[in-house]
């Protein structure tokens, strides 16, 4: 098992997570006294996953599809020194993405017909 490691929020609330292994292979060593402090905060640690999914919202809101409803999905790793990274799933990476329409609802605007 990897060790644990220690967040804080912006507000200084604590955070603490089970450490993973770092891209060197390094691991995580717990202090003496309790769980690894991690060099950013809870909030810099996602700051990455945060833009990742504002720009995979943009991909599909903006694009040609038009749903009524994005959801995103990533399986995130924190790690000490790198902070949140995109985890691995059991295939090559690890982002579902589920699109959905409303019945009824038209959301890319009919084409205006000429009248005769």
């Amino acid at each position: 098992m990897d060790g644990l490691m220690e967040f804080r929020t912006d507000d200084g609330a604590v955070v603490v997570v089970e450490g993973v292994e770092d891209e060197s292979g390094a691991r995580l060593v717990a202090r003496e006294d309790g769980p690894a402090r991690a060099a950013r905060t809870f909030e810099g640690a996602l700051d990455g996953v945060r833009a990742a999914a504002a720009s995979a919202l943009r991909v599909f809101r903006d694009g040609s599809l038009r749903p009524d409803s994005v959801e995103l999905e990533f399986g995130v790793k924190l790690t000490a020194e790198s902070g949140a990274v995109i985890a691995k799933g059991a295939a090559e990476g690890h982002l579902v993405v589920r699109l959905s329409w409303a019945p009824g609802q038209q959301s890319v605007p009919a084409p205006e017909t000429a009248a005769p």
